[in-house]
């Protein structure tokens, strides 16, 4: 019986290392991502000078800027409270700030 019991507590520690260990992505509702491009074009925010290709998963280099994000997201989206953000190519690209890899790109 004892074998049993730590045979399924191992599987359920090893599920769940997985689970901790899968990518992190955000998820933004289609009416969050309006009110986020309307405050990049109304603020003029400059865009970050990245050449490279950014897709979600890419980890930004330690010389973009990253910024925070502004008070008016997080009242409306307050899924974005934890990330930072750059503005790539009109993209407004939401980044984990410790790890600096890109979790989601608003278009």
């Amino acid at each position: 019986m004892k074998h049993i019991f730590f045979a399924g507590t191992a599987a359920a520690l090893l599920a769940s290392g997985y689970a901790m260990a899968q990518d992190a992505t955000l998820t933004i509702e289609p009416a969050h991502r309006t009110v986020i491009k309307q405050y990049i074009v109304k603020e003029h925010i400059r865009p970050a000078p990245i050449k490279e290709t950014v897709t979600v998963g890419t980890v930004l280099p330690e010389d973009v800027s990253l910024q925070p994000v502004p008070e008016a997201w997080v009242s409306t989206a307050p899924e974005v409270k934890s990330y930072e953000y750059v503005d790539w190519n009109g993209k407004v690209v939401f980044v984990e700030p410790k790890t600096r890899k890109v979790v989601s790109i608003v278009d």
